[in-house]
């Protein structure tokens, strides 16, 4: 049996990282962080931020619900503040939809 490396999984992602995940600023997601308390990167001794995979996930429900829903900012905050779980089980079933339609896509290119 063939040794498998495990893959490395990163702990922390930069601002960049985040940023270019999402297509937007870092700019964007700097003012983000401001607006919504659910945005809570930690800071390395320099002060750059270090986003957890749980403040990606933060930051893709207020994607998600500012850049493809259309809310406000405060609407935003309301939806987030009167059902969390639900916003992020939305998110996280839409991110399961959208690497199920790249697979199929990827597996139609391979068709005759």
């Amino acid at each position: 049996m063939p040794y498998k490396e495990k893959e490395i999984e990163k702990k922390y992602y930069t601002i960049g990282e985040v940023a270019d995940e999402l297509n937007v600023a870092t700019s964007l997601i700097r003012f983000w962080e401001g607006e919504f308390d659910i945005i809570k990167p930690k800071k390395n001794r320099k002060g750059n931020r270090q986003f957890t995979k749980e403040d990606i996930k933060n930051v893709k429900l207020i994607y998600y619900l500012v850049k493809e829903k259309g809310y406000t900012l405060q609407g935003a905050r309301d939806f987030i503040n009167s059902d969390i779980d639900g916003a992020i089980n939305r998110v996280d079933l839409i991110e399961s939809l959208k690497s199920v339609r790249h697979f199929l896509e990827k597996l139609k290119e391979q068709l005759p």
